[in-house]
């Protein structure tokens, strides 16, 4: 019952309490459809001048433009990935830090390592993914072949002679070559590096033969004749070396792309998580994006949040089991 006193009404306290929720609700959605409203915070996973950082600091800036907030990209480098995937997954889910999910941190680091800061799974919200990049196989030019074909039959001719190289044990160049062995029957010895660099110098010096790597790393060497490319390892073949076969030609389903992904922390709010997928959306079909993405051999990857989150999943699944067979593992 309501009392008057005069002209007023006491209204009860859970009235009150109910009407004030429903304020800081009203407040809350607001601000989360007008998002953003301040400098977003893209934290990226590997060092300045690479691949991921060019891609990276080009996707920040075409969202910069069309959300109308600048999107700052923060380089937190460390174990594969994993020190900034870790800092991603910490911080608070209001939107306004982010990152790129990647599958070297996201895919393999779960199979790679023996225990990890957080759980890929549990520990992020999956928004979109935003590139994919192909490896690719090549080999030196002293090496007498010109086909995938004509390498596994060189190979198989002199099982233990022939060396690979690749950036690191656990990478993913590594991780395809393995595979490869495993569906070619090929004997071929791996020699790791600090990186794909020097592996590519050691390369051309004909200590060791051949490699996959990431067709950004490679295909400056490549178009000048230096190395020579085999095949790729996308689905479909790349627009920066359109006369090179996939894999998949020789072998159905070879297919191994490094990706990477927008994701934030675990709990994002849903209009944030629609914001952000519909601005990537409008920012990887944007012509000026999507040639720097095809100067650096990546294709443009949009996805639903939930298509995104099972991908990742899949690949898990997959890298799980090119690990074990690699023995990889880093400690």
């Amino acid at each position: 019952m309501f009392r008057s006193v005069g002209r007023a009404r006491l209204v009860p306290r859970r009235v009150i309490l109910h009407g004030a929720g429903v304020a800081v609700l009203s407040t809350a959605a607001q601000a989360q459809s007008g998002y953003p409203q301040q400098t977003v915070r893209y934290i990226n996973l590997f060092v300045p001048g690479g691949a991921t950082d060019i891609l990276s600091r080009a996707y920040c800036a075409k969202m910069s433009e069309l959300a109308g907030q600048q999107f700052v990209v923060e380089n937190r480098a460390g174990a594969g990935g994993t020190v900034g995937q870790a800092a991603i997954a910490k911080a608070v889910p209001d939107g306004y830090t982010l990152g790129l999910g990647s599958v070297a941190s996201l895919a393999v680091a779960p199979s790679l390592y023996p225990s990890l800061p957080y759980d890929p799974a549990r520990d992020f919200t999956y928004v979109s993914g935003i590139w994919q990049v192909p490896n690719l196989l090549f080999c030196n030019n002293d090496l007498p072949v010109r086909s995938v074909p004509e390498l596994v039959s060189l190979i198989r001719s002199r099982p233990g002679r022939y060396v690979y190289g690749s950036g690191g044990s656990g990478t993913t160049p590594h991780l395809t070559m393995e595979w490869f062995k495993q569906r070619a029957g090929l004997d071929i010895i791996h020699a790791p590096y600090r990186g794909g660099a020097p592996a590519m110098v050691d390369l051309m010096g004909g200590r060791i033969q051949l490699m996959f790597d990431n067709i950004p790393t490679a295909i400056g060497a490549v178009r000048d004749k230096r190395l020579r490319p085999l095949a790729v390892t996308g689905a479909t073949r790349s627009k920066a070396l359109p006369d090179v076969p996939t894999m998949m030609e020789f072998y159905p389903g070879f297919e191994v792309t490094s990706w990477g992904g927008l994701v934030g922390p675990a709990g994002l709010p849903l209009p944030v998580v629609n914001r952000l997928s519909g601005l990537t959306k409008r920012a990887l079909e944007s012509e000026d994006l999507l040639r720097i993405f095809d100067d650096n051999a990546a294709t443009a990857w949009w996805t639903t949040p939930e298509d995104f989150a099972s991908f990742r999943g899949q690949q898990d699944a997959l890298f799980a089991e090119l690990v074990k067979v690699s023995g990889a593992r880093v400690d």
